[in-house]
């Protein structure tokens, strides 16, 4: 690797010249956007970012908290504008074997066109900021490289890649991602949760996953193209608990055959042990990138933050203009998901409490700050008062709004919509524990 940086024949300019960077065949340039936006552009050779290559001479913008991995199979020249925070070029990657892995994978996708069977089904897994969201993205990027369409389900609630936090979700990619703004989301299947953790209701995490993997079948029987691409299921970073419990069941429920864990050997071992009886399902242990860093939870906070922000407002390049309306509280038919069960010591002798995990709890707007809605996210589902209510948990989601305003004096809640009014009529509204303040 060579790097070079421009001349400044004005001292006291605060231009800062771009820097060169000339890699070898199997470098990457890894860089941190702290503040300011920072430029990237491919001046000669091939270059890919995730899977995605990148157009010779074009700029490309990476606005604060992006982690960029610029690698290169043959050989570059790139240039870098602005300053990040940290900036180097790694010749030790796991890029290789990433390669390697996905030849493997679209053997296994032209076996299963000849024998008209089912694709690769891969689980990522893995603790907390081991890269399993790149992961997954460099996978189905190679795959849609393929020309293949492969289906990607996101189980992770704290970030959501696909949809907003507190919910699971499924998309079919077609293309890959863009470099600026990931992959082009259109007509995802999502599934309202309500939480950043599991363990908050088990009993709906593995309702509504089960209920995922349902449509995703289906959705393979339909189209021979999926059925034959295969799924990439990307998982949470609990994995102890619960979390472990629900990686096996959405092994179940996917009808996963190869799971791909990245840099745990004891969660390896773990599920080594508990699917040795399963031989059909193959385990593997795969490096995670140098680049990866910890994340603090502050940083993880302000990007989810940012991922609501960006589904209603867009982005720098790409900006949304919302919409903010009232609704009346005889239009507002609001619930949530589950409460704490009682005690059995609370209970009359000889009788236990019921499991009120997935029993649907009406909601009522008020000015009391212990049961406000103000500020809370919620799902409008594709359930109606008409249907059977208690459909409404394995039902899914049309979109989201944001309750900004409460008026008890005038009766309304005002929310902010991505879509104008009026909203669908006799629809249900799930409120969620994630929040939004909007400062617009």
């Amino acid at each position: 690797m060579k790097m070079s940086t421009g001349d400044n024949n004005n001292a006291n300019s605060e231009i800062i010249e771009p820097r060169s960077y000339t890699l070898e065949k199997g470098e990457e340039l890894r860089f941190e956007v702290e503040n300011e936006s920072v430029q990237c552009q491919l001046i000669e050779g091939k270059a890919e970012l995730f899977g995605t290559e990148l157009r010779l001479e074009q700029k490309y913008t990476f606005q604060k908290g992006a982690k960029v991995a610029v690698f290169t199979f043959h050989g570059c020249k790139l240039k870098l504008y602005g300053s990040p925070e940290v900036e180097y070029v790694a010749s030790e990657t796991p890029m290789t074997i990433y390669l390697n892995l996905d030849n493997s994978l679209e053997g296994l996708r032209v076996t299963a066109i000849k024998e008209d069977k089912y694709g690769p089904n891969v689980l990522v897994a893995g603790p907390v900021d081991v890269g399993k969201t790149t992961f997954c993205r460099i996978l189905l990027n190679y795959a849609v490289r393929h020309d293949r369409t492969p289906i990607y389900v996101d189980l992770d609630l704290g970030q959501g890649s696909l949809t907003l936090p507190g919910n699971i979700s499924a998309v079919v990619i077609e293309k890959p991602a863009d470099i600026e703004d990931s992959f082009h989301i259109t007509a995802p299947i999502a599934f309202h949760y309500g939480h950043l953790t599991q363990s908050k209701n088990t009993s709906l995490y593995n309702i509504i996953m089960k209920a995922l993997a349902e449509v995703v079948e289906c959705k393979k029987t339909n189209e021979p193209s999926t059925k034959y691409s295969g799924t990439i299921v990307n998982t949470s970073g609990w994995v102890q608990g619960y979390g472990y419990q629900s990686i096996l069941q959405a092994i179940e429920h996917f009808r996963i055959d190869i799971v791909l864990v990245l840099d745990q050997e004891r969660l390896y071992s773990e599920l080594v042990r508990d699917l040795k009886s399963k031989q059909a399902i193959k385990v593997l242990l795969i490096p995670k990138s140098g680049g990866v860093v910890s994340r603090s939870r502050e940083f993880r906070a302000e990007m989810r933050d940012q991922k609501i922000r960006s589904y209603f407002y867009g982005t720098t390049t790409k900006p949304f203009y919302p919409y903010s309306f009232d609704i009346p509280f005889a239009q507002f038919t609001a619930y949530k998901i589950g409460s704490p069960n009682l005690p059995d010591s609370c209970m009359p002798i000889g009788m236990k409490s019921t499991d009120n995990s997935t029993k649907l709890i009406p909601v009522q707007p008020s000015s009391s700050s212990s049961s406000s809605i103000l500020n809370h996210i919620f799902s409008i589902s594709c359930s109606t008062t008409e249907q059977d209510i208690d459909k409404v948990i394995t039902t899914n989601i049309y979109g989201f709004i944001a309750v900004t305003q409460v008026h008890m004096d005038r009766q309304v809640v005002t929310v902010l919509s991505p879509q104008p009014r009026p909203l669908p009529k006799n629809y249900i509204f799930i409120m969620s524990d994630v929040q939004f303040v909007d400062l617009e």
